[in-house]
């Protein structure tokens, strides 16, 4: 079988998933159709929006299916019709078993971790905020328990001491994006060795889970160690970004304000009183806030319904009072 032969049908939604898809469209390979999430509304006047793997897939005469459920029979009938041998699964929604099942030569999903570490939603997110140095790519086989099937490949890769999740996500998009052709490849040649995941755990270890972030995880909490707040600042930078709520008690104003960026901790003077979690300390130019042991400059912020922006900046439009706390 050639590559040429072999015909493909790629899952996907994000822009993450759009490298994958153009490598293979550029190399040659038979993508015969693409399956995306609806279109749906979103901005402030509701327009319907098209995921960027839609928009790659139109603008290429792929043809493209976007079930509202996967299940549904009608979609499941089409899926068939397109005989398939291989299917291809890249930030999308969970198959059920009647569709990753269905081609011969196997379903197999990119995701952006060493699994078994970080199964779930948020790989990217959960390592960066972990202040872990290191992550990666996989490519398994899809089974009915979420990232449990069986290893393909994987690559790693470092995780800078300043990387952000953007950061992070471009450069494991890229390296993920080989590592898909390498898989058809390797499917194509029959020289796949899958490795179960239960074999790649030592004694007593156990996978990691990266779940959902929502909006309360993004929540800073000053009295954490100010290292653990560090990560948990790049970790969800630029989306969907910590946040913190911003209070003068003289005035009573409350103001939410997402974080983007922090400088490295700073130890507190030992000749002076420890502040309490939360205390701000700025001037013209410069904000600090109180960790549950050490200072954290803030450098980029964003007041809610105005443009992200540098602290000096900031600071030219934002009072902090000597009673404006972070809570």
């Amino acid at each position: 079988m050639t590559k040429e032969d072999l015909k493909i049908i790629f899952f996907g939604t994000p822009d993450f998933a759009v490298e994958s898809l153009s490598r293979l469209v550029d190399g040659g390979y038979n993508v015969a159709a693409v399956v995306t999430m609806p279109d749906k509304p979103a901005g402030r006047g509701h327009q319907l929006y098209q995921s960027d793997v839609k928009r790659y897939a139109v603008e290429h005469g792929l043809p493209v299916l976007q079930p509202v459920r996967l299940k549904d029979e009608e979609f499941i009938k089409e899926l068939r019709s397109l005989d398939a041998q291989l299917f291809i699964v890249i930030a999308f929604r969970m198959l059920p078993e009647a569709v990753w099942q269905m081609p011969p030569l196997g379903t197999f999903n990119l995701h952006a971790s060493l699994l078994p570490r970080y199964r779930g939603a948020a790989p990217i997110n959960w390592a960066v905020m972990n202040g872990d140095t290191q992550t990666g790519v996989t490519t398994f086989f899809l089974k009915h328990e979420i990232d449990t099937g069986d290893v393909i490949q994987q690559r790693s890769c470092p995780i800078g001491r300043h990387d952000d999740v953007e950061a992070v996500h471009d450069r494991l998009m890229m390296m993920g994006a080989d590592m898909v052709l390498e898989t058809v490849d390797a499917i194509i040649a029959g020289t796949v060795k899958a490795i179960p995941q239960d074999q790649m755990l030592t004694a007593g270890q156990e996978a990691t889970p990266a779940p959902k972030i929502f909006k309360d995880t993004c929540r800073i909490d000053w009295n954490r160690p100010a290292e653990a707040l560090y990560n948990h600042i790049r970790g969800l930078s630029p989306y969907p970004a910590a946040w913190t709520t911003m209070a003068d008690d003289a005035t009573g104003e409350v103001t939410t304000v997402k974080v983007f960026a922090s400088g490295e901790p700073t130890p507190f003077d030992t000749n002076e009183e420890t502040p309490a979690a939360g205390t701000i300390q700025a001037d013209r130019k410069t904000m600090r806030v109180a960790c549950g042991d050490a200072w954290l400059e803030i450098l980029s912020l964003q007041q809610s319904g105005k443009r992200r922006m540098d602290t000096d900046a900031f600071l030219r439009g934002f009072t902090i009072t000597p009673t404006t706390h972070c809570i």
